[in-house]
């Protein structure tokens, strides 16, 4: 018997059709003995309804009022699949965030989770056999009372951090997709599903651009070490052995869980990047102090950085990128911050990717970026920009060139006949 924590996205309770098979998923594993809590998010496109009526009543709304309307999608998902368990014999109970307590910041919209209490959760368990149903994305400010959110994607969150609160054997993440996968099977086709993959290598994937699981979850998971299981809901409930030690999908887990380690493990992209390049900046102490000060200031984050020596030497160009969201809000704080940094010109684009490669066999062999780089270069798509760590590398390239260098790297690494 384990303790299992089944966690449900938004395409997976899309309607009470898709709430019914859920709800068979969470039957088999309660069939088999486990005990089980599950978290839900809102039915798909519900939190984008329900933002937009927060839009439409004030375009300037309180941010805790908003958390109060959109943290109702993933109450009614709750309570729906609680009443199908119920129907179908199974002991279940619907909780919110603020009955557990889930306890967060007071960062509404995109509050962090500080504690929560399962103590109720794993009393249940022993004494009637309940199913707890919560709903993911959603806490409580302890000084306030107020409902919170954890920000999109929160869900996963939310279901990592119960799993670690409860001492969970694993985290399972329902999705649309059976795994994690060396890379996104629309843009290569032999991509292929990964049996394992390691914590630090999918915070890379998720932050990189790859979309199965949220950032702060991995982390979560990576601290509290709550091994997570990505699994596709749309596999039939009953062709799944729930004592099988080797379902379909991919567990995300720590390092000394994988046997044999590829030296590159997937490629990640994102053409969600903006490159902005100051031009003629006095090369003077405190000048990237000027430059990235006022943009951390303004909550935008910065990527790859690269700076040039003018052939003056007096002078240096600076290019960066930013998510493409913020690229204007970027560029008016770069021009109101003018004077104090002392650039000459500033240039931009946001037609520009970035791809990155990720694994952690490349602690431990020489080459692996310079040979991407050649192969590249062989291919005619020039580097704009590059970044490197223990674990990954990245090039900032032309954006029309995303599918060509992706397919290029992933036949490079042996990643079609991984």
């Amino acid at each position: 018997m384990a303790r299992i924590v089944m966690k449900f996205g938004g395409t997976s309770v899309a309607d009470v059709t898709r709430i019914k098979n859920v709800a068979r998923h969470v039957k088999r594993e309660v069939d088999a003995g486990h005990e089980v809590a599950v978290v839900v998010s809102a039915m798909s496109g519900k939190t984008n309804e329900m933002v937009g009526w927060c839009r439409e009543a004030a375009p300037l709304h309180d941010a805790r009022e908003y958390d109060t309307v959109v943290a109702a999608g993933e109450q009614i998902t709750s309570g729906l699949l609680a009443m199908t368990l119920e129907d179908m014999g199974v002991t279940a109970r619907s909780w919110q965030g603020w009955q557990l307590p889930i306890y967060t910041s007071n960062a509404h919209g995109s509050a962090r989770i500080a504690d929560i209490n399962g103590d109720e959760l794993i009393k249940r368990f022993k004494e009637r056999g309940e199913v707890a149903v919560i709903s993911g994305f959603q806490g409580v400010v302890k000084e306030t009372g107020r409902i919170s959110t954890l920000g999109r994607g929160g869900s996963d969150t939310s279901a990592v951090a119960i799993a670690a609160a409860i001492k969970a054997d694993r985290c399972d993440i329902y999705t649309d997709v059976d795994g994690v996968y060396t890379t996104d099977p629309r843009v290569v086709p032999k991509a292929k599903r990964l049996d394992k993959v390691a914590f630090e290598e999918m915070l890379e994937l998720a932050s990189l651009g790859a979309k199965v699981l949220q950032v702060r979850s991995v982390e979560v998971g990576m601290v509290h070490n709550v091994r997570i299981f990505v699994r596709s809901s749309f596999d039939k409930p009953e062709d799944i052995d729930p004592l099988s030690n080797n379902p379909p999908g991919t567990l995300i887990c720590n390092e000394d869980e994988i046997v044999e380690q590829q030296t590159v493990t997937g490629i990640a992209f994102s053409k969600d990047e903006a490159q902005i390049s100051l031009r003629r900046v006095a090369d003077k102490p405190g000048v990237a102090a000027a430059v990235f000060g006022p943009l951390a200031d303004a909550s935008i984050n910065v990527d790859m950085i690269v700076q040039n020596v003018s052939s003056d030497g007096k002078t240096t160009d600076i290019t960066f990128t930013v998510p493409s969201a913020d690229y204007a809000r970027a560029s008016e704080v770069l021009e109101a911050s003018k004077k104090s940094i002392g650039y000459e010109s500033v240039d931009g684009a946001t037609d520009v990717a970035k791809i990155s490669v990720i694994g952690i066999g490349m602690r431990s062999h020489a080459g692996v970026a310079s040979s991407a780089f050649k192969a590249l270069s062989e291919k005619g798509i020039n580097l704009r920009a590059i970044t490197t760590s223990e674990i990954k590398f990245s090039v900032l390239i032309d954006e029309a060139y995303t599918e060509l260098a992706v397919r290029t790297l992933h036949s490079l690494y042996g990643l079609d006949k991984a």
